[in-house]
């Protein structure tokens, strides 16, 4: 009966698509416009405006490197906003960045915010205040209130904008927003370099412009086996180029070249900035993205810690990369959810922000942090994120795969396993084809398929007697050692189901949820960034370590009778690249760098590895 109410809803979804089609074409008209900013460039910027002049209305803006086609004025988008916002009537601007497609000026990729901005010198900021200023001036019919919004690298477009305090700009949603590429989002996390979705995003949207133009570069073409193999095949990082881009795609250089978090990367980091924002923010993830949940996370923090007193609101829900846009929400891989947590964001969350703050309209009942709790189903209303109520909690690494809370192992023990670069573990079960992004479903997958490989640790409590709710990060505080001089460290938490677990009804993919295990979060680190991201330190061979690192904020409830699990690894290829696992430049890296090595988790009483995480009560 719950796959029919799905597949019906998603049914439902896609014919609201087509109507929206209808309903723009009968509802708005197209004018596009050549937007002049203060060092004399032109942002190309298609605008959708309702034929009904009686009334004013706000402006929408999405900013986008990812180009606003179609272009011309007698061609309309199918799809502006979710249905809410467009019926409700709104002027729909969307503008192709300084760089890209129709715009004028050389694009540079997450370009630096400058504060201290003098004359005609530009960043995103400021070419979002002059577009507003020119918006304001010569949009018929709008209401002089601008907000903006995006995903994902709209989304950092949207945070930038944050920055420019435009006496206009009175609403910035930034959703799956990128802050930073070493620390955490997209193209490192915590340095570890993640090959599958950095080659397959660049060798497409890294392809240089020579001129003006309305179409998307073309990207090498290549035998293509499955993603796992052909990544294996090509060798070190440097192959890329040699095989397949031919040094062709800029960003991809300027990456190999910055192997450590220095001035390239720092300066980058939407994080160091958001001092005094004017305007009132919306921050949304999705706790399944796999492209830019540390983003959404770690933008609203930042802004929340030095903006207490603005109209600062997270939310986060049961989501992929831009799920609240793209899907019904009713379920991620083998989750159900039972709830429509898309339509509720959209209706409840997302149309009244806009209504508020840009026509004065209803009432703003908002919390200051909306979240979903997975395992529960629910949704949240808090005053703050994390909440106040929860406690650290430290889950023990023992012997016998065991793992027990607040309680320290008593004997000398570690466990240890073998990690060979030429043999490393996959980041999923799924065989995917090379030139896709990723499995989606990856953050949500059943981890049997790694469990029962000798290098991939397991330690696991016994079944819970209770519910126990987890809401915040988690730290992973490893004791570890490694006969080589470097190693990458993945920790897994897992949610395992009951062996008599009911399987799906219907149940097509012939699912066995007795024993399922759910990975809840995971992170992985690059060891030689244990101490600073700046300046990297090898191992001392056989000398044990601490490694300290923050898994990513969730709320979840692991059910009576459920087990919590950790799995530790040193691989999760090819979503991450290989750790040669000896001290080098790993962008750089021979052949001959890659060592097969021993590692060693320690679990004694004097290096007590464990995770810790928040109880919520």
């Amino acid at each position: 009966m719950k796959t029919k109410i799905i597949f019906i809803l998603l049914v439902l979804f896609t014919v609201t698509a087509a109507q929206q089609k209808i309903y723009i074409k009968e509802n708005y008209y197209k004018k596009e416009y050549r937007v002049p900013v203060r060092d004399g460039i032109t942002l190309f910027t298609s605008v959708y405006i309702p034929k009904d002049d009686s009334k004013t209305y706000p402006v929408l803006l999405v900013r986008t490197p990812y180009s606003v086609s179609p272009y011309g004025e007698d061609t309309m988008r199918t799809y502006l906003a979710n249905d809410n916002l467009v019926k409700e009537g709104y002027i729909f601007a969307f503008q192709d960045v300084r760089g890209k497609f129709m715009s004028e000026g050389e694009f540079v990729d997450m370009r630096p915010f400058n504060p201290n901005k003098t004359g005609n010198e530009t960043d995103e900021a400021s070419d979002t205040y002059d577009t507003i200023e020119w918006m304001i001036n010569n949009i018929p019919n709008n209401n002089g209130k601008v907000g903006i919004y995006g995903i994902s690298y709209p989304g950092f477009y949207a945070a930038q904008a944050a920055m420019s305090n435009h006496p206009a700009l009175k609403a910035v949603s930034p959703q799956a927003p990128i802050s930073d590429w070493f620390i955490g989002d997209d193209m490192h996390h915590n340095g570890a370099f993640t090959l599958l979705l950095s080659f397959n995003f660049f060798k497409v949207f890294g392809q240089p412009r020579d001129t003006l133009t309305t179409s998307w570069g073309k990207s090498p073409e290549y035998d293509s086996p499955d993603a796992y193999t052909f990544f294996l095949n090509m060798g070190p990082l440097q192959n890329a180029n040699n095989y397949y881009l031919n040094d062709g795609i800029p960003f991809w250089n300027e990456q190999m070249q910055h192997g450590s978090y220095d001035d390239f990367w720092q300066s980058r980091s939407t994080l160091f900035h958001f001092d005094d924002i004017k305007t009132n923010v919306m921050t949304v993830g999705g706790w399944f993205d796999g492209e830019d949940l540390f983003g959404a996370v770690n933008t609203y923090q930042v802004i929340e810690q030095k903006n207490p007193k603005k109209q600062n609101t997270i939310v986060m829900g049961p989501w992929t990369h831009g799920g609240w846009a793209r899907s019904a929400g009713t379920s991620l891989g083998e989750m159900k959810f039972d709830l429509e947590t898309s339509k509720y964001y959209q209706d409840e969350i997302e149309l009244p922000f806009f209504n508020f703050y840009l026509k004065g309209k209803g009432s703003l009942k908002i919390p200051e942090a909306l979240i979903f709790e997975t395992g529960g189903n629910k949704w949240h209303k808090f005053n703050q994120w994390p909440p106040k109520n929860v406690d650290n909690v430290s889950l023990y690494f023992a012997t016998n795969e065991e793992l027990k809370f607040d309680e320290k192992n008593t004997s000398m023990s570690y466990d240890e396993f073998p990690s060979d670069p030429g043999n490393p573990v996959p980041y999923t079960a799924a065989i995917r084809d090379s030139r896709s992004f990723y499995n989606k479903t990856y953050m949500v997958e059943d981890q049997r398929f790694a469990s029962n490989r000798p290098d991939v640790l397991i330690y696991q409590t016994e079944p819970l007697e209770e519910d126990f709710t987890i809401a915040g990060p988690i730290t992973a505080d490893l004791f570890v050692s490694t006969t080589g001089t470097d190693a990458d460290w993945v920790v897994k938490v897992i949610d395992v189901f009951p062996y008599d677990a009911e399987n799906p009804d219907p149940n097509p993919a012939k699912v066995e949820m007795g024993g399922y295990q759910l990975m809840v979060r995971y992170e992985i680190f690059r060891g030689k960034f244990r101490n600073t991201y700046d300046k990297p330190e090898p191992f001392v061979p056989n000398q044990v370590t601490n490694v300290n690192f923050i898994l990513p904020d969730i709320m979840h409830t692991f059910k009576k009778g459920h087990r919590i699990m950790v799995q530790v690894q040193s691989s999760m290829f090819p979503l991450f690249d290989r750790n040669p696992q000896t001290f080098c430049d790993i962008y750089t890296a021979g052949e001959e760098d890659f060592q097969k090595a021993t590692h060693r988790v320690y679990t004694s009483y004097d290096h007590p590895s464990r995770i810790v995480v928040k109880k919520f009560d």
